[in-house]
C-alpha cells in the first residue's frame, strides 16, 4: 500500500493534485519492492532490513540517496502478553523526495509531532523525535505495570506475576537495544550534516534530539536495573508467601488431628454412658462442640506458641 504526502501550511496533507514530497510503502508488495530497486536504485537487503524487527538501526549513503533504519516501539496488544517489542522503519532520502517503508500501518503523521514542517529535513529530524516520544511514554507504561505487578505479588503466592515480570525485564534489553543503535543514527546523521542540507535550526534541533535519545537511554537502563535488582527480593516474597500458608495449613491440620484422636481414644460410648442412650440428641450435640472447642483451642495454641517462639 503506497501513501502520498505533501506540505500544505506547515502540515503534512495526503497529495491529490500537487507532486508528493513523502511517500509511504506499508508492507511493500512484490511490484511495489521491483519498483523501488529498478526505478529508486534502493537495494534490495535493505529494502527487507527496513522491514525486520531484528535489525538494527543504521545510516548508509548511496550516490543519489541516503538510508535510514531507525526503531521504534511496536503497538502494544493483549496477544503480547506483557512483552513490548520493537520494530524497524526505514527512509530514503533524496534531495527532493522521502520514501518510508513501514512492516505495518499506523498513523505515523497524525501526531503532534508534525506540525510546522516545510521540508524534507523538518520531517526526518520529526520521524526521529515521534520515536524517541513513543519510547519514552512505552517507559512510563512498563514502570506503571511493573508497579501493578508488585502489589499484586505482595498478596499472591501465584508464579504468572513474576513471569509477566521477567516478561518486562526482556522488553527492556529490546527497548535499549533499539535506543542505542538510535544514538549511533543520530550521531552519525549530526556528523554528516552538510550531507542532508539541514539548516542552522535544524542542527540545534538534532543536538536536542541527540541529548533526549541519550536521556531516554538512560531511562530505559534505571528501570532495567531497578527490576533486575527486585526480582529476588519478589522471588523470596512469593516463597514467604507460601510459606506462610503452609504454617497455617499445617496448624489447621495438627488442629483437626488433636480432636480425631480424642474422639477415636473415648469416642461416643462416653457421651451416651453419662446422658443416656435416651438422649442421644444432646450427647451427639455436646460431641461436636466439645470436638470443635478442641479444634479451635489447639489452633489457637499452635498460633500463640509461633509467635511467642517469633518474638524471642
Amino acid at each position: 500500500m503506497i501513501k502520498k504526502y505533501s506540505v500544505t501550511e506547515g502540515r503534512l496533507v495526503e497529495a491529490v493534485d500537487q507532486p508528493a514530497l513523502i511517500s509511504i510503502y506499508v508492507d511493500p508488495d512484490e511490484n511495489e519492492k521491483k519498483y523501488l530497486i529498478s526505478e529508486k536504485m534502493i537495494n534490495e537487503h535493505t529494502i527487507q532490513s527496513s522491514l525486520d524487527p531484528h535489525e538494527l538501526g543504521r545510516i548508509e549513503f548511496a550516490s543519489d540517496h541516503i538510508t535510514l533504519i531507525l526503531k521504534t516501539p511496536k503497538n502494544y496488544s493483549s496477544e503480547d502478553d506483557f512483552l513490548f517489542k520493537v520494530k524497524s522503519f526505514g527512509l530514503f532520502v533524496f534531495s527532493d523526495h522521502l520514501i518510508l517503508l513501514l512492516a505495518d500501518d499506523f498513523p505515523i503523521f497524525e501526531s503532534e509531532y508534525f506540525k510546522n514542517i516545510t521540508s524534507i529535513q523538518d520531517a526526518i529530524l520529526k520521524l526521529i523525535n515521534q520515536s524517541i516520544g513513543h519510547f519514552e511514554a512505552h517507559l512510563k507504561v512498563i514502570n506503571m505495570v511493573n508497579d501493578e505487578l508488585e502489589n499484586e505479588i505482595k498478596n499472591s503466592v501465584s508464579n504468572q506475576q513474576l513471569l509477566n515480570m521477567f516478561k518486562l525485564e526482556k522488553s527492556l534489553v529490546f527497548y535499549l537495544n533499539a535506543i542505542s543503535s538510535n544514538s549511533h543514527v543520530v550521531d552519525k546523521i549530526k556528523l554528516n550534516a552538510a550531507k542532508f542540507n539541514f539548516t542552522p535550526a535544524n542542527l540545534d534541533l538534532l543536538d536536542d534530539l541527540a541529548i533526549e535519545n541519550v536521556q531516554c537511554y538512560k531511562m530505559a537502563e534505571i528501570y532495567a536495573h531497578v527490576i533486575s535488582g527486585l526480582m529476588d527480593a519478589r522471588a523470596s516474597l512469593i516463597s514467604n508467601n507460601l510459606n506462610f500458608m503452609m504454617k497455617n495449613l499445617n496448624a489447621l491440620v495438627i488442629a483437626v488431628a488433636v480432636p480425631s484422636f480424642f474422639a477415636g481414644v473415648g469416642g461416643m460410648s462416653e457421651f451416651m454412658s453419662i446422658f443416656g442412650a435416651k438422649n442421644s440428641t444432646l450427647s451427639y450435640s455436646l460431641f461436636i462442640l466439645v470436638m470443635l472447642l478442641t479444634g479451635i483451642l489447639t489452633f489457637i495454641i499452635i498460633k500463640k506458641t509461633e509467635k511467642f517462639w517469633k518474638d524471642l
